[in-house]
């Protein structure tokens, strides 16, 4: 296999993909001292076009103060003929007061791009209330921008309400209620239950390509 048919996978799959997992890979982690509710999972696995290519897990903390503390991590493998075309990691932490976001860090390796994110207390990007695309707070579907944890920036957003569908969650038929938001270069269309829970997640890619998130 040459080189050169390799570099043409490597840009067909990783290019194409890069900007809407950058986009899909935006939460955060820390540990409270104490909790004043159960922590929240949300353990889903990424498929590509079908394919699994990996898994991206949020968890979330709520302290007796009512802090929001939020982890993520983001493992995705793309092959093409079993070999890996593309590799994408992504670790981040939020801390949340209400729905407004109070500090990120986060790290990323993009196919062998790194990136670093650090937003403390206080920093211009932070003033007012800034939410980043936390697909597990519904607050974002009334948002016009939202912060790329990954890049540090904030995108313009428009977001449709669209027909409730039926998803498969951990094997059983769901009727999903269905809302998209539209950014720079993608296309998100999030699921959520009756009960408002977020359960699943497709991103059209460039090329038409489909990243998907399932609920397990």
């Amino acid at each position: 296999m040459s080189d050169r048919w390799l570099a043409a996978g490597r840009t067909a799959s990783g290019r194409r993909t890069r900007h809407v997992i950058a986009v899909l890979a935006f939460a955060a982690w820390a540990l409270p001292a104490a909790a004043a509710e159960p922590r929240q999972i949300w353990n889903f696995d990424a498929a590509l076009d079908g394919k699994p290519i990996g898994e991206h897990v949020f968890a979330l903390d709520t302290q007796p103060d009512g802090i929001r503390l939020l982890r993520s991590e983001a493992r995705f493998d793309v092959k093409l003929l079993g070999i890996t075309v593309y590799r994408y990691r992504h670790r981040a932490q939020e801390r949340w007061q209400g729905d407004c976001l109070q500090t990120l860090q986060a790290e990323t390796d993009d196919n062998g791009d790194k990136l670093a994110v650090r937003l403390p207390p206080g920093d211009a990007l932070l003033a007012g209330c800034v939410m980043s695309f936390a697909y597990w707070n519904r607050a974002l579907l009334q948002q016009r921008e939202l912060l790329n944890a990954q890049t540090g920036k904030l995108e313009p957003v428009r977001v449709e309400p669209l027909p409730p569908a039926t998803l498969d969650v951990r094997g059983q038929a769901v009727t999903a209620q269905r809302w998209r938001i539209v950014a720079l270069k993608q296309r998100i269309d999030l699921w959520y239950d009756a009960s408002g829970n977020w359960v699943g997640l497709d991103g059209t890619l460039e090329g038409g390509r489909l990243l998907s998130y399932r609920l397990r």
